[in-house]
């Protein structure tokens, strides 16, 4: 027979009243022992609150949304556990959908976590279609942007400065001498775009006129990066620096920049984006942008949970900045040989 909350209360030597204090995570000066010993008594029960019965009588199902282009990329892997972490703490689960950046997915995730009656989305994916945001606001549903900052989205947003970000990586490349300097950026990201016109304007702080063959558009994974190095250095004048707008893209370079047997940073100077695992995992270490990840994670866990909680209408725009990660993948340009 399933335990009800009146046996998890009997059990705990506990009211009813103190055991749903404990399930709704608003447990305030309650001695630790009690908290200890109805948790104890809910696992030895095996009881489960009735969270769908929960939400209908407009409690909240204590559930979040959590919606990322790529799974598969560290960055989003690492801000997720962040999130993950600290809606925990504050007594939220988290149900994470990617997208896969495919219009399609966007829709049905979004649906999907409709159904499970999430009390509110932490949208970290572009969406090609705004609609299927915008109806979620217009409903009242709480939303809070993450990494991108979309002037299309009323909402409260938490990102990095890209343009900063862009426009440091590509100065760090020009003050090592370098004037041939690419960038491989991600196609369908807000961030890539912003990163891109920071990679601009350090150029021409520098006065040098940008070049369309060294802009490469295309999706953030490794294999993508791999084949944009191989397109850029089948250009009759390659170049002596690349900046990736994330750390999937820069490995992908390294790797094929290897196969080519091309040496970095002898050869190749070479910067990516995130500051990932991925950055000290490899062979030499990545110099990278980084963002603030775990500063990141929290923010946002903490504002959606006061949208939820407060339901107020107030929106913020948390900018944070990034900082380059110097490591062995950058040098000096490499001497041209005059006859």
């Amino acid at each position: 027979m399933k335990a009800t909350i009146y046996d998890v209360a009997k059990k705990a030597g506990v009211s009813i009243a103190t055991v749903s204090k404990v399930i709704n995570n608003n447990t305030g000066n309650m001695r630790d022992s009690t908290k200890q010993r109805v948790k104890k008594a809910m696992e030895e029960l095996n009881y489960h609150p009735n969270v769908m019965a929960s939400a209908l009588m407009g409690k909240g199902t204590k559930t979040m949304g959590l919606l990322v282009p790529d799974i598969s990329n560290p960055f989003f892997s690492e801000i997720a556990k962040t999130i993950e972490d600290r809606a925990h703490e504050k007594g939220y689960s988290v149900i994470m959908c990617s997208t896969d950046e495919n219009e399609e997915k966007e829709k049905k995730n979004v649906e999907l976590l409709q159904n499970k009656l999430v009390d509110g989305f932490i949208v970290s994916s572009t969406y090609s279609d705004k609609s299927i945001l915008q109806d979620l606001i217009r409903n009242g549903v709480p939303v809070v942007m993450l990494t991108q900052d979309d002037p299309a989205m009323d909402v409260s947003k938490v990102f990095v400065d890209d343009f900063k970000g862009g426009y440091e990586a590509t100065i760090h490349h020009l003050q090592n001498g370098h004037h041939n300097i690419a960038i491989i950026s991600e196609q369908l990201a807000l961030a890539s775009v912003k990163r891109t016109e920071g990679y601009l304007q350090a150029l021409k702080t520098y006065g040098i006129r940008p070049r369309q063959e060294y802009i490469v558009r295309t999706r953030g994974k490794i294999a993508n990066g791999i084949k944009a190095f191989d397109n850029l250095f089948q250009l009759p004048e390659p170049p002596t620096a690349i900046f990736a707008c994330n750390d999937q893209l820069a490995i992908g370079v390294m790797l094929g920049a290897k196969e080519r047997g091309i040496r970095i940073p002898d050869q190749l100077s070479l910067i990516g984006f995130d500051d990932t695992i991925l950055a000290t995992a490899t062979y030499p270490r990545l110099t990278t942008v980084a963002q603030p990840i775990a500063r990141m994670g929290k923010t946002v866990v903490n504002l959606l949970i006061e949208e939820i909680q407060l339901g107020h209408s107030r929106k913020e725009r948390i900018l944070y900045n990034p900082q380059l990660i110097i490591r062995e993948t950058t040098g000096k340009a490499p001497k041209v040989e005059t006859n």
